[in-house]
């Protein structure tokens, strides 16, 4: 799913990507909402994020397996650019560049989908 959100956000759209082959519900509600407010902006990102996720918890044997991952997202690498002139925008200065991030999967059928990511600012990795 990342994969795919870094393409979109780098063209501020979700066209010739595969998100939503990935992601669903608030997963994808975010990242649309983030995708207007930056096309809005006259932004994108350039670069990508780094991660370091475990899985917390691991529900199988039911109808809809489900999964939630501990996510260390360092996004030092992953700028906001302004689309005309290629310009850095700077991380605001309260904002960390990495943090945990909680992410809800579903299995459904023979995919897992990611069905919401929650980033916690507060917590620094």
């Amino acid at each position: 799913m990342w994969d795919e959100q870094v393409k979109a956000y780098a063209q501020t759209d979700i066209k010739g990507t595969e998100l939503k082959t990935y992601a669903t519900k608030d997963a994808l509600a975010r990242a649309m909402g983030d995708l207007l407010v930056m096309k809005q902006a006259g932004t994108a990102t350039k670069g990508a994020p780094t991660h370091d996720a475990k899985v917390t918890s691991l529900t199988l044997g039911v109808k809809i397996p489900k999964a939630t991952i501990s996510d260390c997202l360092d996004i030092s690498k992953w700028p906001t650019v302004k689309k005309k002139t290629g310009a850095v925008q700077p991380f605001p200065s309260n904002q960390a560049t990495r943090y945990v991030t909680t992410v809800n999967a579903e299995k459904w059928g023979n995919r897992w989908m990611i069905t919401k990511l929650t980033p916690d600012g507060a917590r620094t990795c």
